[in-house]
């Protein structure tokens, strides 16, 4: 799976470059993210739990920082397991661009799922993932904003 998308941050470019570093603000913004802790020098383990159809799962994951050029953008990439659900494994590239005093911050995501979650079909899955992204950067949003009060 392959998701393409940009997001205008009414925020300074290294402020919205922060935020993409912060954990805190990471898992506030991230729908079902229960923990997301440093586990050394870029890399992270996250948990989170969420549901597709009928599958509600726990995943736990490994999340690394690479490409990094700030506050241009890096790579995000990670890997899961959700027990019997299945795995998940993907990567993004970010890049922020500053834009009349806003940040356009874009990404690319590629994705791929296996186990039960790759039997409910592309279609689900896929709107999931949208669902999951548009929410986690409405949230990212909302928190950077408040963050500038």
């Amino acid at each position: 799976m392959e998701m393409i998308s940009e997001q205008l941050i009414e925020m300074s470019r290294d402020t919205v470059w922060a935020a993409l570093n912060d954990t805190t603000i990471l898992q506030q913004a991230m729908p079902g993210c229960e923990s997301f802790d440093a586990t050394g020098e870029n890399t992270f383990e996250a948990r989170l739990v969420t549901k597709i159809g009928p599958v509600k799962a726990k995943f736990k994951f490994d999340v690394e920082l690479s490409d990094q050029d700030p506050p241009n953008g890096y790579t995000i990439s990670g890997a899961g397991q959700g027990g019997a659900a299945g795995f998940a494994k993907g990567s993004a590239s970010v890049s922020l661009t500053e834009q009349d005093g806003a940040t356009l911050l874009a990404y690319n995501v590629q994705a791929n799922v296996g186990g039960k979650l790759a039997q409910l079909g592309a279609r689900l899955i896929d709107g999931v993932a949208k669902k999951m992204a548009d929410e986690f950067f409405e949230n990212f949003k909302k928190i950077v904003a408040a963050g500038e009060d």
